[in-house]
């Protein structure tokens, strides 16, 4: 069943539309502070290095303004040629930025000069001489300004196929204000920046000497490569030179956070990032949850509107919170005017609704309630009255805690009409039951009665011969003998015409399904009771009983002339069943005085009850299968006089005692039929009914 809701999609998408619009001006925001950062620390960085190579600059001025006072000094304590030697040695040996250092008359001729002992004569490629326009130019302008000049740079080639980079330094000597000749001091660009700058400023940068042009005289460090590469250019001015001081570093180049307050924000941003996503997350979750809901309760609804079964809440109060349309329908009464309802309900009764209410107070007292259901009376708006059925259990909440209790309700008003109606046909079909068993009746009796009869029958025989024996013989008879035989005679024929009577009585009220006095009986009373009748048509078949009894069993409760007669019918077609299997036989393998074993023990036996069992145990030929399925059919018989009714009756009359007849067959021949019977004292004795508590309401 599946269930849509327009609003609430549209109003999840508007949603989802402001979602996404917030965590875009999010990243937004994120993405601009961190360039604002970067650039901001980009110009901290740039402007340091501005610092950084106009301090280089200042360092280079200072070092070569030390040089040319130290030149100045050399020249003022020396007047001498060879003795100017030795100091202007030790001064190159102390400023390794200067690679020759000359002495030159006012002509400039050479006077005496001096080289770096720290390396080969950088002169050795091209000779001195070759660059005397360069000198005369650099020193003409010196002459001029009265004070030092620096030639413009020029390459000088070595020997391991390299060169470097110098330029020239003259500087005009005065005595009284007459020019007397000149210093010339040639400087290495490489050393100079080696040497005059700083090492703090030096260091992981990459230092050069370029002209204004771009073009790079001379590199100190390693130049920087890459596509962020901070440039600084300072411009160094010499009197008569220029040149350009360019730093190149990476050192200090802004990362992507480029300091940690912007680390912070930026981290503090994602994680707002994360909180978003989880947020939405759980929006999303929250909207599935809530249409799952809607189409639960929707769902729900449907159901309850569509059950037949009245459905009722109440709280701990007994108050109603909850009924569904059916119980509505049931009683005749709307929902509002049922709902907050306590005691007495508008669908009680007004004759019961005081035994309603104390027994509902007493079960809200009692905080118990079993699931168990019950009947109870309702009654409608309009007054009519119908049985219903109530099904209650506690209404437990989701945590577990007991608030209420929830019945289920079902109108069994029709069903007890129906019940009605099938009673009243029922015992139309058992009065018509009766009235067929009247023809069972006639025949059961011309069964039961041949036993007692054949033995009335018997005894009489037995007297006439008796009586003719004692007439026919020569020597008197002894009158007092003959009298007591006749006597007993007369008594076992009295005994089995009442024996007569009490099968008629016992058939009859068999045949009439009436009440049935039982009693207890001694389990060998009943077979001593059979005995003479069994012995006598034992005699008459040649065969031999065998008695198993149990002297402990104790006395069982019955009916004593029927289950008389069950053992008299066993014994017979045991007999019966071995008279025929001597006929069938061949002479050679009938076997001789034969035996019937009557057996009484006790039973198998429970916690409830305990039962003896008789059995009756044959040596005939068995039972077949074809036989053996219509055993206890009634009419059904293999003997030519039989009736077919013998067995069926027996198990009748066993089951109506509680008991079971079954047989089962013994090897190598023979059956065994046996059936059980209660112990007296095992029956509970019948008191007074229990009665049913009343339904609650």
């Amino acid at each position: 069943m599946v269930l849509k809701f327009p609003r609430l999609a549209g109003w999840a998408s508007r949603r989802g539309s402001l979602w996404l619009l917030l965590l875009a001006l999010v990243v937004a925001l994120l993405g601009l502070l961190v360039w604002l950062a970067g650039r901001y620390e980009s110009s901290l960085v740039q402007s340091r290095l501005e610092d950084h190579a106009a301090l280089a600059v200042t360092d280079i001025r200072s070092g070569l303004n030390r040089n040319l006072q130290a030149v100045q000094a050399l020249h003022a304590r020396q007047h001498n040629a060879q003795a100017w030697q030795v100091p202007a040695a030790h001064l190159l040996h102390e400023h390794r930025e200067i690679l020759r250092l000359e002495w030159r008359n006012e002509t400039l001729g050479m006077l005496g000069f001096v080289e770096t002992p720290f390396r080969k004569s950088v002169f050795e490629q091209l000779d001195r001489t070759s660059l005397q326009a360069d000198v005369s130019l650099v020193c003409t302008a010196a002459r001029r300004m009265s004070g030092p000049a620096y030639s413009a740079s020029y390459f000088l080639p070595q020997t391991d196929g390299l060169g470097t980079e110098v330029s020239d330094m003259c500087l005009p000597l005065t005595d009284a204000g007459r020019v007397t000749g000149y210093a010339v001091a040639t400087y290495s660009l490489h050393t100079l920046l080696s040497e005059l700058v700083s090492k703090p400023l030096s260091q992981g940068v990459g230092l050069s000497l370029t002209e204004a042009d771009g073009t790079r005289l001379a590199l100190y460090g390693i130049p920087s490569r890459g596509s962020r590469i901070f440039v600084a250019q300072h411009l160094l001015d010499l009197p008569g030179s220029t040149m350009v001081v360019r730093m190149e570093s990476r050192l200090g180049t802004p990362a992507l956070f480029p300091n940690v307050l912007t680390a912070l924000v930026a981290a503090m941003a994602l994680a707002l990032l994360v909180v978003l996503f989880l947020l939405g997350r759980d929006m999303r979750r929250r909207l599935q949850v809530e249409s799952d809901l809607g189409e639960a309760l929707a769902f729900r609804k449907a159901m309850e509107d569509s059950l037949l079964t009245g459905l009722r809440a109440r709280d701990l109060q007994g108050r109603i919170t909850y009924v569904n349309p059916a119980f509505c329908k049931m009683v005749g009464v709307d929902a509002q005017e049922l709902l907050n309802q306590s005691m007495p309900s508008p669908y009680w009764p007004p004759e019961l609704a005081g035994v309603y209410q104390r027994r509902q107070e007493m079960r809200l007292a009692g905080n118990h309630l079993t699931r168990e259901g019950h009947e109870s009376v309702f009654m409608r708006k309009d007054g009519t009255r119908f049985a219903v059925l109530i099904m209650e259990a506690p209404l437990i909440n989701a945590v577990g805690k007991h608030t209420g209790w929830m019945s289920a309700i079902l109108d069994v008003s029709e069903q007890r009409r129906t019940e009605e109606v099938s009673r009243a046909s029922q015992d139309r079909l058992q009065a018509s039951a009766r009235l067929a068993m009247v023809g069972e009746m006639a025949s059961l009796l011309s069964h039961e009665l041949n036993q007692p009869l054949a033995a009335i029958s018997s005894y009489a025989t037995g007297s006439l011969n008796l009586l003719a024996h004692a007439s026919s013989d020569d020597q008197a008879p002894d009158a007092l003998a003959l009298s007591d035989d006749l006597r007993l005679a007369m008594g076992h024929i009295a005994e089995q015409a009442e024996r007569a009577g009490k099968v008629i009585k016992s058939v009859h009220d068999f045949v009439r399904r009436s009440e049935r006095v039982r009693e207890a009986v001694a389990p060998r009373a009943l077979l001593d009771a059979i005995m003479p009748l069994v012995i006598l048509q034992a005699r008459k078949l040649g065969m031999r009983i065998s008695l198993e009894v149990d002297e402990t069993c104790p006395p069982v409760l019955c009916d004593r002339t029927m289950v008389e007669q069950v053992l008299l019918n066993l014994a017979r077609n045991g007999m019966q069943a071995m008279q025929s299997s001597d006929e069938t036989s061949p002479p050679t393998l009938a076997p001789l005085g034969k035996v019937l074993t009557l057996r009484i023990r006790p039973a198998a036996s429970n916690a409830h009850s305990q039962w003896v069992e008789f059995a009756v145990m044959d040596q005939g030929e068995g039972i077949s299968g074809e036989v053996a399925r219509q055993l206890f059919t009634p009419f059904f018989t293999t003997k030519k006089e039989g009736m077919g009714l013998g067995l069926s009756l027996c198990r009748t009359v066993i089951e109506q005692h509680g008991g079971f007849l079954g047989y089962e067959s013994v090897q190598p021949q023979g059956t065994i039929f046996s059936f059980t019977l209660p112990v007296a004292a095992a029956l509970p004795a019948s008191g007074a009914a229990m009665q049913n508590m009343p339904g609650e309401s």
